[in-house]
């Protein structure tokens, strides 16, 4: 039975048993995706009695997340009507695009489903490819029993984008995916599955967008990343929800030997957003490079709980988060580098820098290491400071307003993180995103 044959009335708010039964008969799916919803629902009923890791959430205030006051959504709306800041700059060898948990329209070329290359709505992979896919859907990276927001997002996960590339194929152009939230109370819990096998390389540009400023949602996200022996992602997630937006999402990256995972992370809007992101280097020689941009205004709360893992011999991570903060916002991160005892001539890094734009915002940059090695290399650290006055006064002096020094003075500081990336458009969008951020209250 199609999600649009259901009416709005018969999805009722909040997540009960009765909402969630009613759920299961709008969907479509096999019986081990509909038996693996069941466990995760019972698994989400226990958690909600269990109190949440003190370490992680300590620092994120839920007292006024009110879950009865979302619901999820029939696809009815226009996904056009939606703003994004990649989407129409570019050309993709493939687009999907999501709105309020619904697939909504996508495209891929002729020449890479020719190469055997999988990638569109997840809800229909799951039915036409579920054989290539069970084997990885929520085995792997994120684990419905991990806390209540990775069971509630098991039990009710709607739509997503999966990219499948098969052993040897290299994938030159960037793909697109566009995760929309549309009505006012809607709740989105869209998975990304990106597979990569052995030998492959691509590049998945992910963006979250609302259609308006003023609508209320919801998302409970997932973002699974396998990437093969020797292969290659590059995989970059921009959030820019509206600022009515909670965001909670568990993401996951697993890299075999010799291969490479670099993962770029925009976090701009939401009302609040916690995202607890790992990755674990499996195989000798694995990479990952982890990459944070985070502007917060207003009264924004953005929190990060990120681990590097290392499980094999010779592996690298390095991981580089940048903040800026302006009014009464505030940033979390809380990082850990883990080394497991075999995992000799580990080379893992870890730094968080803030830059904050007043006197009232707050940042908590929280680094550490759990080694059990004996022959490793493994360093952390955290600045935090206001803009230099003198560096304004300097800039103003020379004929800028200090809106153009403040935009050169972030610009500067976002600057090691951006010379990272090599797609140019995604530096190009952060810095325009950041340009428009700035001028917030101008």
């Amino acid at each position: 039975m199609s999600t649009a044959s259901i009416p709005n009335s018969s999805l009722t708010p909040g997540f009960s048993p009765e909402v969630f039964e009613a759920f299961l008969q709008t969907r479509d799916e096999p019986a081990w995706v509909t038996e693996g919803r069941r466990e995760a629902f019972e698994l989400y009923q226990q958690k909600l009695a269990e109190p949440l890791d003190q370490e992680e959430w300590k620092r994120v205030d839920l007292r006024a997340f009110r879950p009865g006051k979302f619901q999820l959504r029939d696809d009815s709306f226009n996904a056009g009507n939606l703003g994004t800041l990649m989407l129409d700059r570019a050309d993709f060898a493939g687009s999907v695009v999501h709105v309020d948990g619904h697939y909504a329209r996508g495209s891929v070329s002729e020449e890479l489903k020719a190469r055997g290359v999988l990638f569109g709505d997840l809800a229909t992979m799951m039915r036409e490819h579920g054989d290539s896919l069970q084997p990885h859907f929520a085995t792997r990276a994120v684990q419905a029993g991990t806390d209540r927001f990775s069971a509630w997002h098991a039990a009710f996960w709607t739509g997503g984008t999966v990219l499948y590339v098969p052993s040897g194929v290299t994938i030159d152009e960037p793909l697109y995916s566009l995760i929309g939230l549309a009505q006012d109370g809607a709740a989105d819990f869209s998975h990304t599955l990106v597979i990569l096998e052995d030998d492959a390389e691509a590049t998945l540009l992910e963006e979250t967008s609302s259609a308006t400023e003023d609508a209320a949602g919801l998302h409970v996200g997932a973002v699974e990343l396998l990437v093969g022996r020797n292969a290659r992602l590059r995989y970059v997630q921009l959030q820019n929800w509206n600022g009515k937006t909670w965001h909670f999402a568990h993401q996951s990256g697993r890299v075999g030997a010799n291969g490479s995972l670099q993962w770029t992370v925009g976090g701009l809007g939401a009302k609040l957003a916690h995202i607890h992101q790992d990755v674990h280097l499996d195989g000798r020689g694995a990479e990952g490079q982890v990459n944070g941009v985070t502007f917060a205004t207003d009264r924004q709360v953005l929190s990060y709980y990120t681990q590097q893992s290392h499980h094999a011999p010779d592996t690298r991570s390095d991981l580089l988060y940048k903040d800026v903060l302006r009014d009464k916002a505030r940033c979390v991160w809380r990082g850990m580098i883990k080394v497991d005892k075999e995992a000799q001539q580990t080379d893992g890094y870890q730094r968080n820098d803030s830059l904050l734009l007043s006197s009232t915002a707050r940042c908590d940059a929280i680094p550490g290491l759990e080694i059990e090695a004996d022959d490793v290399r493994c360093t952390h650290g955290a600045t935090a400071g206001r803009v230099d006055v003198e560096q304004v006064f300097y800039a103003m002096c020379r004929g800028l307003t200090r809106y153009e020094a403040m935009h050169m003075i972030v610009q500067g500081f976002f600057q090691t993180v951006t010379d990272r990336i090599p797609v140019e458009l995604v530096r190009d969008t952060l810095d325009k995103a950041v340009e428009r951020k700035l001028g917030i209250g101008e």
